[in-house]
């Protein structure tokens, strides 16, 4: 195994069925100051393409275009005293001051907190978003020192074309971030590794040439095990963070024992987990039953203020 510290360019592909892909990079291995790479290349049998949302290897391969959210957020070191109340605690807001579309997050890390918030539909709009967030948890982190900024785009949807020949796609690159919670990191790795047993397996461990077919086991495995988590969240995503009314519904039934197990074993197994029919059937109801309420209350708020 080589492992180089550089920065993809291009990509050449093969002209023949058993040919090799040739991959142009920036050395920075091979840099005098370590900031100008060292134009380099490398001759491969496959490309994994990990190199994150805006990938690379997706443009080479033509995989298509995706929606996708802009993240921002801040690394704030506050004091012992306030982070001893996160460490068991972690915190989500939502309403259309914090984002129109996703929620704002207050989570614990080691020595601070992020605070941040995104949206898809007003990116332009993200800075005062993350203003309003930081209004909300002002008695938090007041005083606090901010440590960094970060932005990053999150992808809202798997790639159009996940693979291409021997060139395949994982992790944001292939657009693998579930709507509703934002989650990517465990997603990321999972593919890769599915990614790379299919590649031994098909290839008999290295033994022959995988091809675009080989490919597609990986992605029909993963397809089967995420696909469904990703539509369900999906369209909570739209159910339930499209309005305020919606958001109040959200934070009511978040109080409910079934719905935070369910939550927490979803999100555990990073899958559906099935539900009691009878348990689900009540849950529909009351999901019903707490939209019309929070219509209500908004219908009554609007009139009292005309």
């Amino acid at each position: 195994t080589r492992l180089v510290n550089g920065l993809m360019l291009r990509m050449d592909k093969p002209t023949t069925a058993d040919g090799t892909y040739t991959v142009h990079f920036s050395n920075y291995d091979e840099s005098e100051d370590g900031r100008v790479g060292k134009p380099d290349s490398v001759e491969v049998d496959i490309v994994i393409g990990a190199d994150g949302a805006n990938s690379r290897v997706a443009k080479e391969i033509d995989a298509g275009e995706y929606d996708y959210a802009i993240a921002f957020q801040e690394r704030i070191q506050i004091d012992e005293d306030k982070m001893k109340m996160y460490e068991d605690l972690a915190e989500m807001y939502v309403g259309d001051d914090v984002s129109p579309d996703f929620y704002g997050w207050v989570f614990p890390k080691y020595g601070h907190v992020a605070v941040g918030t995104g949206t898809v539909v007003n990116k332009s709009g993200i800075k005062q978003y993350q203003d309003a967030t930081r209004v909300r948890c002002q008695p938090k982190i007041e005083g606090g020192t901010l440590l960094k900024s970060e932005a990053h785009p999150i992808p809202e949807h798997p790639r159009p074309r996940r693979v291409n020949g021997r060139a395949v796609l994982v992790g944001d690159a292939a657009g693998y971030v579930t709507k509703c919670s934002g989650e990517g990191i465990y997603f990321a790795a999972k593919s890769g590794r599915m990614c790379a047993e299919a590649i031994v397996e098909r290839s008999q461990n290295g033994q022959y040439l995988v091809d675009e077919s080989d490919l597609r086991v990986y992605l029909d495995r993963w397809d089967k095990k995420y696909m469904l988590t990703y539509k369900v969240l999906d369209i909570l995503q739209k159910l339930f963070y499209r309005n305020n009314p919606a958001r109040e519904a959200f934070v009511e039934l978040c109080d409910d024992y079934y719905v935070q197990k369910m939550t927490f074993d979803s999100y555990l197994y990073k899958t559906v987990v099935p539900g009691n029919p009878l348990e689900d059937a009540k849950l529909a109801f009351n999901t019903i039953g707490a939209i019309v309420r929070s219509s209500a209350l908004r219908a009554q708020a609007k009139a009292l203020s005309a």
